[in-house]
């Protein structure tokens, strides 16, 4: 009997074993995200927000926070900002218990504000932490991407927020200001991000380049910082997904446009050309070729937007093609035919075009 119970509990022990070298190889192995792994995790860290990270610091220092609004164009540094205070706040260990952070993706109804958010806003807090260091009096909600919460669950929230002021400070993040109700506005310190400069972009890019042992070219970064228009958190995906594509390759000016679905600029020039100097007929062929290929409308207008606005035309002829654009843009909006569109927009093109010959 107890030369059964030895082998059993032999053979018990040694899977555990096979299990534990696992999954510590598991742990090695996991990769995360380069937004994720590059977020600024303190308030230094936060690119191109001088003025909204200089008030910070302040208030943080006189531990003295109001209700915050950040808002601002996606991937400027709005949800990494509070994040980042709230560390510097709560240190690591009480951080987890005083921040509640709730996105769009969770339930924000109306009934969510009335219970959870209610329920963790009447908690109180003492003042130290755990490192001896103080530590505000307060927890922080932070209610990601407000402007997609229903305006019953606003007017909802507004007097949780007045009622419980004592013990909870709220941040609103959304990208429309305009959404929010005006009752909530005005009981909040308001700060804009603003899109991030190219140098800045250039800058963030390049270190993470160097951190990951990344070889690239400098036309690829700057198409990098280029199509993703001020948004960091773009432009990190994207250099992801080049360093993914092109794994013993550089990240050049082509990867990045295969990524980023953006139409090849020397096609938007030969599209131009034929408006320019080309029949209707070519001008049917180039732009079904377009289609064809399956680069979106949207995308081709804004890019033909782009080169409209430098190319040699008066302000006229600028004004009536920009005018068109928008037709056509609110058309395909509402679920015109993408070839027909561009058709009628290339050939307005053409028509202007042929007014300044």
């Amino acid at each position: 009997m107890q030369a059964f119970l030895k082998g059993t509990s032999t053979q018990g022990t040694r899977p555990l074993k096979e299990k534990g070298t696992g999954t510590s190889g598991e742990k090695k192995q996991k990769s995360v995200p380069w937004v994720e792994k590059y977020r600024p995790k303190c308030m230094e860290d936060v690119a191109f927000q001088e003025e909204v990270v200089a008030v910070l610091k302040k208030t943080i220092e006189g531990a003295d926070l109001p209700n915050l609004l950040f808002y601002g164009p996606p991937g400027t540094g709005k949800t990494s900002t509070i994040l980042a205070a709230a560390r510097e706040l709560y240190g690591p260990e009480l951080y987890r218990q005083r921040v509640l952070e709730l996105n769009a993706s969770d339930e924000r109804g109306i009934q969510v504000v009335r219970e959870k958010v209610k329920r963790f806003a009447q908690l109180t807090v003492a003042g130290h932490r755990t490192d001896g260091k103080p530590c505000p009096p307060f927890k922080i909600i932070i209610l990601d991407e407000a402007d997609s919460m229903t305006n019953a669950a606003q007017a909802a929230l507004r007097r949780t927020m007045e009622k419980e002021s004592r013990t909870t400070r709220f941040c609103l993040i959304c990208n429309y200001v305009s959404r929010i109700i005006e009752p909530l506005t005005s009981r909040c310190s308001k700060f804009r991000f603003k899109p991030l400069a190219n140098q800045v972009q250039e800058e963030r890019l390049l270190d993470i380049c160097d951190k990951e042992n990344l070889k690239y070219s400098k036309e690829g970064i700057a198409a990098l910082v280029k199509v993703s228009e001020g948004d960091l958190r773009k432009a990190i995906t994207f250099l992801q997904s080049a360093a993914r594509l092109n794994t013993d390759n550089e990240i050049t000016e082509s990867a990045v446009i295969e990524i980023a679905g953006v139409v090849p600029p020397k096609m938007i020039d030969n599209l131009l050309k034929i408006c320019y100097k080309g029949t209707f007929e070519k001008l049917e062929i180039a732009v079904g070729n377009m289609v064809d290929e399956g680069y979106a409308a949207t995308q081709i207008i804004n890019q033909l937007h782009e080169a409209i606005i430098e190319e040699e035309l008066n302000d006229k002829q600028k004004s009536a093609i920009t005018e068109k654009m928008a037709v056509v843009d609110k058309c395909l909006v509402d679920g015109a035919d993408e070839y027909l569109q561009m058709l009628s927009m290339c050939s307005v093109i053409m028509q202007q075009a042929t007014l300044s010959n």
